[in-house]
């Protein structure tokens, strides 16, 4: 796939009024989730889960692609055709996380680094040839009074550009995820002075490695106060400080920016979004999500591992896609957030993280 291919695809996976299903959990996450619901975890189990998603009727209308972890892309559905091929014959295209996980970092065990860039390369090549045009790679930075501490930063950032490198090299268009966890009781300007340093390093790393930056997309965390802050920010000031943030930052050549939720609350993270939509001012860059739990929650309560639940967990999935899709397009509202949908929104759970 050459330059050209790559700018499509990043292009198309920011259509207007699409984002995208990060269903991408590993095996010991996924597990968790469905340990608080009782749901037994087996290879067959999490299949169904996921193509629960992938086969939603109408969900193609909203959601552009779909990050998909190893086990996954690599899974058939009954008929013996492959999941990633169930998801293109929709038009929705498939993608794949490709780092191994957040490891202590040497030095800093308070913080870690992502890992995986050995043998990345030969990963890359076979999960282009299984039908992945896309991939994702995740860096966690915590904050507190001290952190993150510059090596956590730089070790991160380098990580991020050098995956970056080698997806387009092979040509898969990268998503650079530097995520600024939202755990602990910062406040918001703490949280945008982080994140600020964070991508700014992060972008003087993808030029060093030569990132073409019309080929990728950023999955930031929005620039919020920390879940256990006794000074909660609003959602109009998230959204002031996220695109302030953002402005000042992300080179207008980057195509599209696609919000992780980070733990939000599903309707937060989609008043967020839309807030952030709805801003006056100079926005360079397509705005959509690349939500996890944000979108699987409400869908995940109401299947309860129960094949009879599916339709009723489908309708739960088709809905908050659709809101998330009104969001992107700072169109979304009260009404549409309160149509029925024969399924009611989970509790938040703040212990279930993505690894």
């Amino acid at each position: 796939m050459g330059r050209q291919e790559l700018e499509q695809t990043a292009r198309e996976l920011i259509a207007e009024g699409k984002g995208i299903l990060a269903a991408d959990e590993t095996v010991s996450t996924i597990t968790k989730r469905f340990d608080a619901l009782k749901i037994t975890s087996t290879e067959d189990s999490r299949r169904t889960y996921r193509e629960m998603f992938f086969t939603t009727p109408g969900a193609a209308a909203f959601i552009s692609g779909v990050i998909m972890y190893d086990e996954t892309l690599r899974q058939k559905n009954d008929a013996g055709i492959s999941l990633a091929e169930v998801l293109s014959k929709q038009g929705i295209i498939p993608g794949i996380k490709v780092d191994t996980g957040a490891k202590v970092l040497t030095g800093s065990p308070e913080e870690k680094m992502t890992e995986g860039l050995d043998g990345l390369r030969d990963r890359l090549k076979e999960y282009a040839a299984m039908g992945a045009r896309f991939a994702k790679w995740r860096a966690v930075i915590r904050i507190t009074d001290k952190l993150p501490s510059p090596m956590c930063v730089n070790v991160n950032a380098h990580a991020l550009a050098r995956y970056a490198a080698l997806c387009q090299e092979q040509g898969i268009v990268p998503i650079v995820e530097p995520e600024v966890l939202m755990d602990g009781p910062h406040t918001i300007e703490r949280c945008e002075e982080v994140t600020s340093w964070v991508l700014h390093t992060v972008f003087d790393a993808l030029f060093e490695q030569c990132v073409r930056l019309e080929g990728m997309l950023l999955k930031p965390s929005m620039v919020i106060a920390g879940k256990v802050c006794p000074k909660q920010a609003s959602v109009q000031e998230v959204a002031t400080a996220t695109l302030r943030c953002l402005r000042r930052h992300v080179p207008a050549a980057v195509p599209g920016i696609v919000f992780l939720s980070g733990g939000q609350p599903s309707v937060t993270a989609t008043a967020h979004l839309d807030a952030i939509n709805r801003l006056d001012g100079s926005k360079p860059w397509s705005i959509s999500f690349s939500y996890g739990r944000a979108l699987q929650d409400v869908a995940l309560e109401a299947w309860h591992g129960k094949k009879e639940n599916l339709k009723a967990a489908q309708q739960a999935f088709h809905h908050r896609a659709k809101c998330n899709s009104e969001a992107a397009r700072g169109r979304y509202t009260d009404k549409l957030e309160h149509e029925p949908v024969g399924a009611s929104e989970p509790a938040h759970r703040s212990d279930w993280h993505d690894d």
